[in-house]
């Protein structure tokens, strides 16, 4: 929660409908994307998507704006810290 309280002056509509169609604002990149999982970085966190047949209908850096098509089957916020350094254990695990 104090996370959240350092972010000043941000605004973030995560709109899902029927489960197949997800719009969201306040999306500052995509950082990996397949039909199965798409990672975004939102101006609250890393939020992932999980789900079937996953489409990127929508894209705008420019307007912050993001919208998906596919059955959703989840969505996790997490902090940008917290998966870099799982990311990081992950890979010196593999290249030990």
């Amino acid at each position: 929660m104090e996370e959240l309280k350092k972010v000043t002056n941000t605004f973030q509509n995560i709109v899902l409908e029927n489960r197949e169609k997800l719009n969201i604002t306040g999306i500052v990149d995509v950082l990996s994307f397949d039909d199965q999982i798409i990672i975004v970085e939102t101006e609250l966190g890393l939020l992932t998507i999980k789900g079937e047949d996953l489409k990127i209908n929508k894209l705008s850096i420019d307007t912050s704006d993001f919208s998906v098509d596919g059955k959703i089957n989840s969505l996790v916020y997490s902090s940008s810290d917290s998966n870099m350094s799982k990311n990081k254990n992950i890979l010196s695990k593999i290249f030990k």
